[in-house]
């Protein structure tokens, strides 16, 4: 068929979602040239997975990938070595892992993992063929860092007034002496706090942001009240978390509704909302009862953590 349904060059159907020139079904979602389906989100022309949007990996990415990974894998088995024997400098002096220069120096850690994948990928991909090129790349993730870094500089300025003030401190201490007074248990408070940041969360979706609120005060409060800062931080993760698929001030909302309109042009934010509502108060359940799963117990949230 022809462009509009009938028989093509070769007995197949036309591009309007039939058999194409190989047998194969059309650009609209069906096969493509080689049997395999088509851009709309099938296999490629060879039968292996095509391009999903637009976004089609070539040779040379692939493999710059496969170089990513082999210099991954070689960086974390060197780190893996030089950490095992039991007189590693790694170790901390008693020999752990918790409280070494490993962990204390992790961000170090990170950076030379990134260092040596980006730098395996450049090369092999040919994106990178001199070391002059490096600080352009770099320049392009500082401009990408950009709106953290203003949002950093705006978090700073709150919490140093918050220090020269000593609000937070107030705040913590007179909250500890109202819930001490009412002889408010650990439980109540944990809901308390579940509940309060949850609905924060609604507003200020930014997690660094929301913390830099909440945490010169909500921490020294509950320490206050005998519950150690792991448990704090995370009740913070679970109320912060579970409700961030339901706000429509997250850019991710946003993102998710436009990504939704493409395949239900009719959807909008209730429609995105009733698919994410179900979901969010279901995680925001399992987690709270996993919480106090781990309090009940005496189970520790991590390593070196204390058990309450």
């Amino acid at each position: 068929m022809g462009a509009a349904g009938g028989m093509g060059a070769a007995g197949g159907m036309g591009a309007a979602g039939g058999m194409g020139a190989a047998g194969g079904m059309g650009a609209a979602g069906g096969v493509g040239p080689a049997g395999g389906v088509g851009p709309a989100g099938g296999v490629g022309a060879a039968g292996g997975v095509g391009a999903v949007g637009g976004l089609a990996l070539s040779a040379s990415e692939r493999k710059g990938l496969r170089a990513a990974l082999i210099a991954l894998v070689v960086y974390v088995a060197a780190v893996v070595a030089a950490v095992l024997p039991a007189g590693s400098p790694l170790r901390g002096k008693d020999g752990g892992i918790v409280q070494s220069p490993l962990l204390t120096s992790i961000a170090i850690f990170l950076a030379l993992a990134f260092l040596a994948v980006g730098w395996a990928y450049g090369k092999a991909a040919g994106t990178i063929t001199g070391s002059r090129d490096i600080p352009g790349f770099m320049a392009h993730g500082f401009r990408e860092m950009a709106p953290i870094l203003v949002l950093f500089f705006a978090i700073s300025q709150f919490l140093a007034y918050f220090k020269w003030t000593g609000i937070g401190e107030i705040i913590a201490i007179n909250g500890a002496g109202l819930l001490k007074s009412a002889g408010v248990s650990g439980p109540v408070v944990f809901l308390g706090i579940l509940v309060v940041v949850t609905l924060i969360n609604l507003v200020v979706t930014s997690g660094s942001a929301q913390w830099a609120l909440v945490g010169p005060v909500f921490v020294p409060m509950l320490m206050l009240l005998n519950i150690p800062p792991e448990y704090t931080q995370a009740l913070y993760r679970i109320a912060d978390s579970c409700t961030n698929a339901i706000t429509p001030m997250s850019p991710y909302f946003v993102m998710a509704l436009g990504f939704l309109q493409r395949y239900r042009r009719s959807a909008g934010i209730g429609t995105l909302a009733s698919m994410t509502i179900p979901l969010s108060f279901t995680l925001l359940v399992v987690w709270t009862l996993l919480f106090f799963a781990f309090w009940w117990v005496g189970i520790p949230l991590g390593p070196g953590a204390p058990i309450p």
